[in-house]
């Protein structure tokens, strides 16, 4: 009786302890369940209605740039919202522009569960220092999204004249052309005064859209294209020579030092040894006339060659026909053969002669009397003389009657 009655005090405990642990499982798993509702609760009440997006929070540019953001306005909520929107923290000299499509804006309206998108422009002055500046685009009430701009250099307001390419060689009679932007890094639209002070005797002409200009207007942090010009004494010695050019306001300026390397003038001139531009010669024969071809350059000349323009079935030749190399201020010597036409009558003809190279060139008219061959001067003689003695004949043979 005893061992029974110790049998069922121990399955009671059993049953009271099985007990005790489905209690405590399901007291476990309740107050689970209660935090995770709990944290759906609070996650649902820390999500705003309207949340702000831009893919590009961090912006690095040069001072004096315009930054253009595109902006999403997301409405996550089942109902409409009217949303302001400002730009915060904006630093002094700063400006901007909210735009949805065409027309500015400080307030949008989104449809339940839909998106609007935005445009914003921040114009980065260009009196800036370098560093980082943190923006925030507010949704009052819902959101706000921190937009960070890196100006990567300290800025300047001033003006700034450059070129590619401030060096050009050639002749003392080539036309140097140089390629320049002015740019005006300031805020304020500037006329610019365009000069030079190039040596004397140096002509210096300046271009904007293809039009000779002694100034220009440039816009407020904007550049304008000049043309400059620059055209050399023609007796110009062979050197480098420098020429500064400058464009100014009353406020600021700036200057370009442009370089010119002038490898010498190009000239030489064709004549006789003595000038005389003429001669004579009979219908069919030859006549030599001695040249000479002067350098009058200060550059050396290469390749000299020899050519002439003549009447019709007229014919010249030269010896020599090329010359080399005619240091400056040295002259040389050519020898021209002119043959007439067998068949020219008496009278003067014109005979062009001319030296050239590549750079320069020059020509001599010859006057050229044609006379008839001496036979035919004799024969005329002859006849003459016989017409005069067949009338001396017929003075004496009939005089007497």
């Amino acid at each position: 009786m005893r061992e029974r009655l110790l049998k069922i005090v121990s399955y009671c405990s059993f049953l009271l302890v099985c007990s005790g642990i489905f209690c405590l499982n399901a007291t476990a798993q309740n107050a689970t369940a209660q935090n995770a509702a709990a944290q759906n609760t609070a996650t649902q009440n820390t999500t705003p209605a309207v949340r702000l997006y831009s893919p590009y929070t961090r912006i690095s540019v040069p001072p004096g740039k315009t930054i253009s953001y595109s902006v999403k306005v997301i409405n996550n909520s089942s109902t409409i919202r009217n949303v302001p929107v400002s730009l915060l923290d904006l630093p002094r000299g700063w400006t901007y522009t909210l735009k949805s499509g065409s027309w500015d804006i400080s307030r949008i309206s989104v449809l339940p569960k839909s998106q609007q998108t935005l445009s914003l422009q921040v114009m980065v002055p260009l009196k800036v220092n370098k560093g980082s500046y943190v923006l925030k685009l507010r949704a009052a009430g819902f959101d706000v999204l921190p937009l960070t701009v890196v100006v990567s250099q300290k800025g300047t307001y001033k003006t700034a004249f450059s070129t590619k390419q401030s060096n050009l060689e050639g002749a003392a009679t080539s036309n140097f052309t140089f390629n320049a932007t002015l740019r005006n890094e300031t805020a304020d639209t500037s006329l610019y005064a365009l000069h030079s002070e190039a040596p004397p005797g140096w002509n210096v002409t300046f271009k904007a859209s293809y039009k000779q200009v002694a100034s220009v207007k440039v816009n407020a942090n904007n550049t304008q294209s000049i043309t400059i010009n620059v055209k050399a004494p023609d007796q110009v010695a062979a050197g480098t020579y420098k020429i500064p050019v400058f464009a100014s306001t009353g406020r600021t300026s700036a200057a370009l030092e442009l370089e010119v390397v002038i490898t010498g003038s190009y000239a030489m001139e064709l004549t006789t040894p003595n000038g005389l531009l003429s001669t004579h010669i009979t219908a069919g024969d030859e006549k030599r006339i001695q040249l000479v071809v002067e350098n009058t350059g200060s550059a050396a000349l290469k390749k000299i060659s020899m050519s002439f323009t003549a009447p019709e079935n007229w014919d010249v030749t030269f010896d020599p026909k090329t010359i080399d190399v005619l240091p400056a201020g040295k002259t040389a010597q050519v020898f021209a053969t002119i043959k007439a036409d067998k068949d020219a009558i008496a009278g003067d003809y014109d005979t062009n002669l001319e030296a050239k190279t590549a750079e320069t060139s020059s020509k001599a008219v010859f006057r050229v009397s044609v006379r008839t061959p001496m036979l035919w001067g004799w024969i005329g003689i002859l006849i003459i003389l016989v017409a005069l003695g067949s009338v001396y004949y017929l003075f004496r043979k009939y005089g007497r009657r």
